[in-house]
């Protein structure tokens, strides 16, 4: 029952579902294709994330602190910053792809989940600021309850 009550709290706060949206987001790019390769003579070969071991490893980097990021929703601060974290990697792996989609724009045709980690990123970011507004608000209340004992 108190798992149950902990998940439905967790799911209540907006900066939870950035996160489980940007997770999702990271965590569909391990099973997409990045790019598509048409040869001279028709035949298509399709490059995947996982098949490029420097994709694979920041995508893993960057799916844990996702994970992190997700599971520390009871402690502001940590989640505030564990998603900026997350939200550096992801904006390092879109950095690279954009790099690769530069050097081979003539020869690939690239998929849109290319621009996910941007997405996520951009999701993180909105999570890091919206839990570090509800870690001032709890502050803000438990100081005012203080000063008002501190009166009587």
């Amino acid at each position: 029952m108190f798992l149950i009550n902990s998940m439905t709290a967790m799911w209540q706060r907006i900066q939870t579902l950035y996160l489980g949206v940007a997770t999702a987001l990271i965590f569909s790019m391990f099973f997409c294709t990045f790019a598509r390769i048409v040869g001279p003579d028709g035949a298509e070969v399709t490059i995947g994330y996982s098949e490029k071991l420097g994709y694979l490893s920041l995508l893993i980097m960057t799916f844990i602190a996702h994970v992190a990021a997700t599971a520390s929703f009871k402690a502001f601060f940590l989640q505030a910053r564990v998603s900026v974290i997350a939200a550096l990697l992801a904006t390092g792996l879109q950095i690279w792809l954009g790099i690769d989609i530069l050097r081979n724009m003539d020869a690939m045709s690239f998929s849109i989940t290319a621009l996910f980690p941007m997405a996520a990123a951009a999701l993180d970011f909105m999570a890091a600021k919206r839990s570090m507004v509800d870690e001032m608000t709890v502050q803000a209340v438990r100081s005012t309850r203080k000063s008002r004992r501190k009166r009587k």
